[in-house]
C-alpha cells in the first residue's frame, strides 16, 4: 500500500515538471549501444543515426530551448505579422474564399438547385424540432433564417446546412423543463439566452484554438449517446399518435409508464395519419438514398408527408388530430435578451450542445471539405457557428448547428458553394413573409412522423455490431453509455461514459501503453516496445515516446529502476 502511494506522488511530481521545465523532446533515436549489445548473438548491422533538431532550435544544447508556450506564442505573432490585409479578410469573413473565384456558368445553378433543395426539407423539419424543444413551430423558422445567413458569411464550410436538429432540441427540452413550463414565456426566453451562451462557448474555443479538446472523446461514446437520444426522441414524439399527452422526460422508463398510464385514451384517427405519414417519409428516404438520380425524393418527404396531413386534416376536420394553430406572419424583430438571472443553470447544457457542435457539426464540415477537395480549419468553423448562433439569439432563435440529413442532401445536390445556404435562407424568408397561414392547418402527428423519421437514421446499431467484433471493451463503453443515458438522463449518461474511456481505455491504451523499456539516451530519449492490435492483425514497433503521456510513464518507470538508461 504504502509502495503504491509512493508510486501515485512521484508520477505527480514527474508530471509537474514536465510540463512547467522539461524542454521540447528531440526525435533522434538511440541505437547505437542497442546494435552493439546484440552483436553477440548476431552480426551487427551499420545504422546511420540522423538527429533531428527542433524547429526552432537556436542552440545545440536540447535544454536551452525554451517552454514550449513560449514558442506557441511567437509562431502566433510571427503569424500575425506576416498577414496581409486580404490574410485578414479571407480569415475573419471566409465567404471571400469562394466569392474571388465563384464560377457563375458552372456553380450557381448547382448551389440553385441545392438551396431550393434544402430549404423544401428545412421548413417542415425545423417546426417539427421546435417543437420537440417544446417551443412554438414559429420558433423554429425563426432559428432557420438568420443563422442561416451568418453562417453563409462567417462559416468555413461550403455545403454544411446549419439550422435546428433533434439533438440539439432534445438537450434544450431537458434544460428548460426542469426551470420552467413550456407554455410560459420565460420558457421562450430560456431557449434565446442558451443560443447566446452557446455562441459565446463556441467563439471562445474557435478563438482559443480548443477544438482539439473534444478529440478526447471516443466514438463509442458519442455513438452510444446519439443511439439513446434517438430513443428518447422517438418515444416523446409517439403522443401525437397516440392522441394523449405523454409525459416530458429524457429518460426512458417515465415515458414508457405514461405511454402505458394513458393507453385507455387512444385514438385511433391520429395514429392511422401520423403512421401513413410515417411509412411514406421513409419510403422516401429509402429510394432517395439508393438512387443519386432520386435523391430529390429523399429531400421532398417532408414536405409530401405535411402536404397530405393538411389536405386531409382542411377536407375532413377530424376532431381527434390536434392541429398546430395560428402562426405569426413576417420575419423576426431584433431584441436582446431581456434576463440573465438563470444563466448560471443553463451553462452545462450550453457546455454540452458546444460539444455536440464540435463533434457532428465540425466532423461532417472536414468530410464534406476533404470530399470537395477544399481545406477547412476546425477552430475557424467552430467560430462561424459561434457567430451565427449569438446573431440567431438576437432574432428569437434558440441554438443551431450543423445538420447531418440536410447537409448530406446539400452535398449529393452537388452545392459548390455557401450561396446554396444564402439561398435556402431566402426561402425560409418567403416562407414566413407568405406562407405562414397556410401552417395551420398541419397536423401535430405530421410533425411527429418528420422527427421520428430523422432520428430513425441516429441509432448507430450497425457501429455496435462492428465494435463487437473488433473492440469488446469499445463496445462495452458504447453498451454502458446508451444503458445510463436511456435510464439516467443525458448528463449523466454522457458523464458516465466519459469518465468510463478515460478510466478504463484510455488510461491503459495512452497513459500506460503496452512496454518494454530498453533504455535510454542521455538526452532523455525513451524507446518502447509497443504492442500495437489493428484491425485484428498483431504488429509490433520500435518508436520513440512522442507522445506525451508515454514519455512521461517511461520517465517514471526509469525513476523506479524499471528501466536503464544508456
Amino acid at each position: 500500500m504504502l509502495q503504491s502511494v509512493i508510486d501515485t506522488y512521484s508520477l505527480f511530481f514527474t508530471l509537474i515538471s514536465f510540463f512547467s521545465i522539461l524542454p521540447p523532446i528531440p526525435m533522434s533515436v538511440a541505437v547505437k549501444n542497442l546494435s552493439a549489445a546484440s552483436s553477440s548473438s548476431s552480426p551487427a548491422i551499420p545504422v546511420k543515426v540522423i538527429p533531428l533538431q527542433h524547429p526552432d532550435s537556436t542552440s545545440s544544447d536540447p535544454r536551452c530551448h525554451s517552454v514550449p508556450f513560449n514558442n506557441f506564442f511567437s509562431r502566433w505573432t510571427a503569424k500575425i505579422k506576416r498577414m496581409t490585409l486580404v490574410d485578414w479578410i479571407d480569415t475573419i469573413f471566409p465567404c471571400f474564399l469562394w466569392i474571388r473565384t465563384y464560377r457563375w456558368q458552372q456553380y450557381f445553378k448547382l448551389d440553385l438547385m441545392a438551396g431550393i433543395t434544402v430549404g423544401i426539407m428545412l421548413v417542415p423539419q425545423a417546426m417539427s424540432y421546435a417543437r420537440l424543444a417544446g417551443l412554438q413551430p414559429i420558433y423554429g423558422l425563426y432559428s432557420s433564417f438568420v443563422p442561416v445567413f451568418v453562417y453563409a458569411v462567417f462559416g468555413s464550410s461550403r455545403q454544411l446546412a446549419v439550422g435546428p436538429v433533434a439533438l440539439v432540441s432534445l438537450l434544450v427540452s431537458n434544460a428548460l423543463s426542469g426551470i420552467a413550463d413550456p407554455s410560459e414565456e420565460l420558457y421562450t426566453e430560456l431557449a434565446i439566452l442558451l443560443a447566446l451562451l452557446v455562441g459565446i462557448f463556441e467563439c471562445i474555443m474557435g478563438l482559443l484554438r480548443l477544438g482539439w479538446l473534444i478529440r478526447f472523446i471516443s466514438h463509442s461514446v458519442i455513438s452510444g449517446f446519439t443511439t439513446a437520444s434517438a430513443v428518447v426522441i422517438g418515444l416523446s414524439q409517439l403522443k401525437y399518435f397516440l392522441g394523449y399527452s405523454v409525459s416530458r422526460s429524457s429518460k426512458i422508463v417515465p415515458l414508457i409508464e405514461s405511454i402505458i398510464a394513458g393507453a385507455d385514451q387512444f385514438k385511433w384517427p391520429p395514429f392511422l395519419l401520423g403512421s401513413t405519414i410515417l411509412v411514406i417519409l421513409l419510403v422516401m428516404k429509402h429510394v432517395g438514398k439508393a438512387k443519386k438520380e432520386l435523391q430529390f425524393v429523399r429531400a421532398a418527404g417532408p414536405l409530401t408527408g405535411l402536404a397530405l396531413g393538411t389536405t386531409i386534416a382542411k377536407v375532413f376536420h377530424p376532431p381527434s388530430i390536434s392541429l398546430v394553430g395560428d402562426i405569426p406572419q413576417g420575419l423576426p424583430e431584433f431584441s436582446f435578451p431581456k434576463s440573465f438571472d438563470h444563466a448560471k443553470l443553463l451553462l452545462p447544457t450550453a457546455a454540452l450542445i458546444t460539444g455536440v457542435a464540435i463533434l457532428e457539426s465540425v466532423g461532417i464540415a472536414k468530410a464534406l471539405a476533404a470530399k470537395n477537395r477544399y481545406e477547412l480549419d476546425s477552430n475557424s468553423e467552430l467560430f462561424g457557428l459561434g457567430v451565427a448562433n449569438i446573431f440567431g439569439s438576437l432574432f428569437s432563435a434558440y441554438p443551431t448547428t450543423g445538420s447531418f440529413s440536410r447537409s448530406a442532401v446539400n452535398s449529393e445536390s452537388e452545392a459548390k458553394t455557401g450561396l446554396s445556404g444564402l439561398i435556402t435562407g431566402t426561402i425560409i424568408g418567403c416562407s414566413l413573409l407568405f406562407l405562414t397561414p397556410m401552417f395551420k392547418y398541419i397536423p401535430q402527428c405530421a410533425l411527429a412522423a418528420i422527427v421520428i423519421s430523422a432520428v430513425s437514421g441516429l441509432v448507430d446499431y450497425e457501429g455496435a455490431i462492428f465494435l463487437w467484433r473488433v473492440d469488446k471493451r469499445d463496445f462495452t463503453l458504447w453498451t454502458i453509455t446508451s444503458t445510463t443515458t436511456l435510464f439516467f438522463g443525458i448528463e449523466i449518461g454522457v458523464l458516465i461514459g466519459v469518465s468510463w474511456f478515460f478510466t478504463c481505455i484510455c488510461y491503459p491504451r495512452v497513459c500506460k501503453p503496452p512496454y518494454r523499456c530498453l533504455g535510454a539516451s542521455s538526452r532523455d530519449h525513451y524507446i518502447q516496445k509497443h504492442k500495437a492490435v489493428s484491425g485484428g492483425i498483431h504488429l509490433q514497433r520500435d518508436c520513440d515516446c512522442s507522445n506525451r503521456c508515454s514519455h512521461i510513464f517511461c520517465k517514471h518507470k526509469l525513476h523506479q529502476g524499471q528501466a536503464t538508461r544508456i
